[in-house]
């Protein structure tokens, strides 16, 4: 039987995963326009990288990075980014790099740094794993208020849109561009990869981080790993991760299994020894994540996250006694 939370443990597991996008204090605020930057990857294929950052007042949100794709039929997309003002600012640059108008916008979670953005396109367009969709129902509107609350005024006029279109397991070819969609979990309960079969490019989301700390605020630790070691398996020519370089070879899916196995020992070893949440923060992190950005910011953050799962299963429930 799934174990009964407190009304404390419930109240801190959700302020907990809302500080994900508002825990950091407001920057400066630039002006309101998003300066999208492309990089080419490969002919056909561009990424626009995200800030390596908390969300703030200074980057509008715009810390995951999102994938634009050509095809005879038109442009594809992977995520949206955090708001209204900046899915425009991306369907204008998708039109500008294809020439084309865009046919299908995949969104790889339901992290509303990925999906916020939705609201610059046809709803007929959008597409995502039923657990995506459930999960921006659940959690949608608690996200627009933190993320209004972390990002200020670039979120103006943002609303939630869901997608209209369900991804399953078989493949979509948009005239010679097909690409295989690979449903997995762990860093919520249902993350979606794209594997470009025409470049070998494998669009990781947020299953694969590279020079920046994971978050943690959904996570399933050990199925997460288990997704890494699933992605480790799949030949490809470069990963994309959703946070940090794109880049071949496998550094992004080791790097983020280690910090997954280091704060998941950290943790449980500081519970384990009756630490506090405070005393567990204060805990030393391994040497080789100095050169992690975020990772300290991060570690503590998954303390919030995580204590409250130890003690979900691993303290007596009072209702069996």
């Amino acid at each position: 039987m799934k174990p009964i939370l407190t009304r404390r443990q419930s109240l801190l597991l959700g302020a907990s995963a809302l500080s994900l996008f508002c825990c950091c204090p407001p920057g400066r605020a630039e002006p309101h326009h998003y300066d999208l930057k492309p990089r080419k990857l490969t002919d056909g294929v561009w990424v626009t990288r995200g800030s390596d950052e908390a969300i703030n007042e200074r980057n509008g949100g715009a810390i995951a990075n999102v994938a634009i794709l050509d095809s005879k039929e038109g442009a594809i997309l992977i995520d949206t980014g955090p708001s209204r003002r900046f899915g425009e600012a991306l369907m204008a640059l998708a039109k500008e790099l294809t020439g084309k108008p865009v046919v299908r916008v995949y969104l790889t979670h339901f992290h509303p740094d990925h999906m916020f953005g939705n609201q610059a396109f046809d709803p007929a367009t959008l597409a995502a794993t039923q657990g995506t969709i459930d999960g921006m129902k659940e959690y949608g509107n608690a996200f627009s208020d933190s993320m209004y609350r972390a990002a200020g005024d670039w979120m103006r006029g943002t609303e939630l849109v869901l997608p209209k279109s369900v991804v399953n397991s078989e493949p979509e070819d948009f005239g010679g561009r097909r690409l295989r969609p690979i449903a997995m979990r762990g860093h919520t309960p249902s993350d979606l990869a794209l594997f470009d079969e025409k470049t070998g490019i494998l669009f990781a989301g947020d299953l694969v981080f590279l020079d920046r700390a994971p978050t943690t605020p959904h996570a399933d630790i050990e199925r997460w790993r288990i997704s890494l070691a699933n992605i480790s398996a799949i030949p490809n020519a470069m990963i994309v991760p959703g946070h940090g370089p794109a880049e071949s070879g496998s550094r992004g899916t080791t790097q983020t299994s280690q910090w997954l196995e280091a704060i998941a020992s950290i943790i449980g070893d500081a519970f384990d020894r009756g630490l506090d949440i405070s005393e567990a923060m204060a805990l030393p992190l391994p040497d080789w994540t100095e050169s992690i950005a975020l990772a300290r910011y991060e570690y503590e953050r998954s303390v919030m996250h995580l204590y409250p799962q130890l003690e979900a299963s691993r303290w007596p429930r009072i209702d069996e006694r």
